[in-house]
């Protein structure tokens, strides 16, 4: 019987797996073991494994229904070869950026959760990396509400929250988009501030992004101040881990269970990182006790 064997990133969150070579087909033990350890840990490392795109797909593949990018602001696959990855780096081939998100600062955030239906999952494959700078980080969704004070729990019983659709998280606007000048009005899906995980009944605080958001009901004020706190809750150093990354590195996370930034790096520097996505749920709001 298959014993995967890993070591803690972090306290809160994170750790690296030492004994799956990603690069090979999983039997179904080392993918059970594998989706029972992503379960424990929210984040799972997998160092000095460089990885061909066909590879990348194969290893995703074990984590559940790949989904493909959304649209990009070309307009079309970053990967034409390989449609279900997507690409993020700053690099420009004559004057046109080959991925997405650039080199400035990534804010905390979950990926499209302002879609009502929200991946579970994704997979980040590190191909080329800058010297120093472009660190990410994940914080513990469930970590969160467990701690949670009591008055704000009370404070969110029953609530929903607007996910911002207008600007991605590197601050950039999508295409089609028009700035907001009304958070009550903020384009996007409302889901719970407490959810329960997909695929073990946990409960975890849902915050999804900053910008725009807004509790629904709530004078704006009482919302602006309430999500703050939140926030600064959700996003403590306790929480969370760093990722300093190396060439080769693949990093898989939860994206119900954590929210994650980024570091800005030096522009002149380059970094290249190919993605998959794991097709999601829709969130099921957590019925908490009185």
């Amino acid at each position: 019987m298959f014993k995967i064997k890993t070591k803690r990133i972090a306290d809160a969150i994170g750790a690296d797996v030492l004994n799956i070579d990603i690069r090979q087909p999983l039997s179904s033990e080392q993918k059970q073991a594998l989706l029972d350890a992503w379960a424990q840990f929210l984040v799972l490392r997998f160092r000095g494994q460089p990885l061909t795109d066909p590879q990348l797909i194969a290893f995703a593949e074990n984590l559940g229904q790949l989904d493909p990018p959304g649209p990009n602001p070309q307009g079309k696959p970053y990967l034409p070869e390989f449609p279900e990855l997507n690409v993020i780096s700053n690099i420009k081939q004559n004057g046109q950026a080959i991925g997405g998100l650039g080199d400035g600062e990534a804010i905390w955030h979950a990926d499209m959760t302002y879609m009502n239906s929200v991946p579970v999952g994704a997979v980040l494959h590190g191909i080329e990396v800058p010297p120093e700078g472009g660190n990410t980080y994940w914080s513990n969704n469930y970590m969160a509400f467990t701690t949670l004070p009591t008055e704000l729990k009370q404070a969110i019983e029953g609530k929903k929250a607007i996910h911002d659709s207008t600007y991605n998280s590197a601050g950039i606007m999508r295409i089609g988009m028009q700035p907001v000048t009304d958070v009550r009005k903020t384009p996007g899906a409302q889901h719970a501030l407490v959810v329960r995980h997909p695929r073990n009944g946990k409960e975890l605080l849902f915050l999804g992004r900053r910008r725009n958001s807004y509790i629904v009901g709530m004078p704006v004020d009482e919302s602006e101040a309430l999500l703050d706190e939140l926030w600064a809750h959700a996003t403590q150093a306790d929480f969370t881990m760093t990722q300093q990354w190396q060439r080769g590195d693949t990093i898989i996370w939860d994206n119900f269970a954590t929210l994650h930034r980024r570091d800005p790096f030096d522009p002149n520097t380059r970094r290249l990182m190919h993605r998959a996505q794991i097709k999601g749920f829709t969130p099921v709001p957590a019925r908490m006790a009185a």
